[in-house]
């Protein structure tokens, strides 16, 4: 496939990062800016919290449109024609303690100082609470492989990176105000200033009226806790600015292209776009896009913790898999819980073992083309490793080390693998191997726990024994397709009065596997053997 060919289908593809990139791609036709310089995509995290997916999630579908954009204009990721910066907002004030932080009294003793200067509560040799939470954010994106650069706050304003953009906010300060005050109640009116000043007494960022005194020397006058009046420098760290003014203030010094956040900033987006465009820049394209949910379809908050976190989803399933799973729709919510990884697992390596048979059309939009492409892994179209397929799947996997019980082991797996994959070694089939790590991991947390297969109703347990008759007579070597037309000739008969073939095989993965859904029981019995799948049936028949 040539370079061209790659273009021509990038530019029609109705896949959602390239239709974001086209969006781009008409800020700038000729995929520079007008200065040469690269096209700037950027991230923000609130480090107040724990990071959670919906922060990963968000530099992730941002690489996806910046690798969409590079194919559309015919770069290579080393090209450099493209910059990615992932933001932390670590000046913030901490407004409260996370409900899931140790040592929360470290925390409460320096309520709304930047989170770039209140001690580390976990412990560890991270200089501040921002700095933990930073750290734990980029070593998950570099794991990845995220092409990147790491931005703080806190070093941009302490060093005076920002000096000139907070003079620029000063400069406007009325023209600022003009769009923010008719967007606050009236006692909130009272105290708004774009500027926050950080006390020099306390510490603390101060949500006080603040006058400028002389924006070119960036000089502002404020009260301070105590009351008394102090006038200093808004630069070099000793203030930072209002959220909204902080994000277009942002977009303005580093001249950001595109960046995408949740639905619950769409209000922040169109007032910081108003005030970017005062500053003299221009508000970024980007998309606005649903939250996670949690499995009560709450919002997940970073600090209350009620999310999974990027450590437990590796645990239970793969990276890849999480991949697959942000892939979709971003304008539609998602619940975020355990139960949603088996099925992500498998329905990543469905999409990667059609890959290579599709024509480029629908290549682009395949998950596993964008996702290959999110850490720069191929130049083409087609992804490595493109056509592979796993010999089971992950349910499968589960069902298995579900039967077994909470005490198998990974070895025990292999064994029961080697019956059924030919050449079966975790060390010629490496992601099998760590799928069923993820699956003993798993089954140990979510489903031995809770575990419990039912007795069967009398036509249930009539068709088990002829099910229990019909193995009798095959043989360990018989294939999962011959086993799986017996299961299914038996649940059609009449006499066992099942409405339709769904009912037996439900009542099947109820009484033998102890779960609604189950896998093709061909496969099953053939994995786990024929004689120990007639043990099971008795055991459920004495039930």
């Amino acid at each position: 496939m040539s370079m061209t060919e790659l273009i021509d289908a990038a530019r029609t593809s109705k896949a959602w990062p390239f239709q974001e990139a086209q969006r781009l791609l008409k800020r700038y036709p000729d995929g520079v800016k007008p200065d040469g310089s690269p096209v700037l995509f950027e991230t923000g995290y609130g480090p107040s919290g724990l990071p959670h997916i919906g922060t990963f999630q968000e530099v992730l579908r941002t690489t996806l449109v910046r690798r969409a954009f590079e194919a559309l204009i015919g770069a290579k990721p080393e090209d450099g024609r493209t910059r990615l910066v992932a933001f932390s907002d670590d000046m913030d004030g901490l407004r409260k303690v996370p409900d899931n932080v140790p040592n929360p009294q470290v925390l409460a003793e320096n309520l709304h100082k930047p989170l770039s200067r209140i001690p580390d509560p976990f412990g560890t040799d991270h200089g501040s609470f921002a700095a933990h939470n930073n750290a734990m954010l980029r070593a998950f994106l570099d794991r990845f492989g995220f092409d990147y650069e790491f931005i703080a706050a806190s070093d941009r304003y302490n060093a005076g990176a920002f000096d000139e953009a907070l003079r620029q906010v000063l400069r406007k300060n009325d023209a600022i105000l003009d769009i923010m005050l008719p967007t606050l109640r009236e006692e909130r009116r009272q105290t708004y200033s774009p500027v926050l000043p950080i006390s020099p007494t306390s510490g603390k960022v101060l949500q006080v009226p603040v006058e400028v005194v002389d924006a070119e020397a960036g000089t502002i006058r404020f009260a301070d806790e105590d009351g008394t009046n102090v006038e200093q420098s808004a630069l070099g760290g000793r203030a930072k600015l209002q959220w909204k003014v902080d994000w277009a203030m942002r977009w303005y010094a580093l001249g950001v292209d595109y960046e995408m956040y949740g639905k619950d900033l769409t209000d922040s987006g169109v007032q910081s776009g108003k005030i970017v465009q005062v500053l003299g820049g221009r508000k970024p394209d980007g998309l606005i896009y649903e939250l996670f949910l949690d499995e009560k379809g709450e919002k997940i908050s970073k600090s209350k913790g009620n999310g999974l976190t990027i450590e437990e989803w590796l645990e239970y399933g793969t990276e890849e898999s999480l991949g697959l799973y942000i892939f979709p729709n971003p304008k539609s919510a998602k619940q975020l819980h355990a139960g949603v990884i088996p099925r992500a697992v498998d329905d990543y390596w469905q999409f990667r073992e059609r890959l290579a048979e599709q024509p480029l059309d629908k290549q682009l939009g395949n998950p596993v083309w964008h996702l290959a492409r999110a850490n720069g892994g191929f130049e083409g179209a087609e992804a490595p490793g493109a056509g592979d397929r796993l010999p089971v799947t992950f349910g499968l996997l589960l069902n298995l080390v579900g039967v077994l019980g909470a005490e198998a082991d990974r070895e025990q797996v292999w064994s029961y693998l080697g019956n059924y994959v030919e050449g079966a070694d975790p060390e010629t089939h490496p992601e099998l191997d760590a799928l069923v790590t993820a699956a003993l991991a798993y089954n140990r947390e979510f489903v031995a726990p809770t575990m419990q297969r039912r007795a069967p109703e009398p036509n249930e347990a009539a068709a088990l024994r002829m099910l229990d008759e019909v193995l009798a007579r095959s043989d360990e070597d018989t294939s999962a397709e011959d086993l799986q037309t017996q299961v299914y000739e038996i649940g059609k008969r009449e006499e066992f009065g099942f409405e339709n073939l769904r009912n037996w095989f439900r009542a099947l993965y109820q009484i033998l596997l102890g779960s609604d859904q189950g896998p093709r029981m061909g496969s099953f019995i053939s994995l786990y053997g024929v004689a120990n799948t007639r043990n099971l049936i008795r055991e459920s028949l004495n039930r």
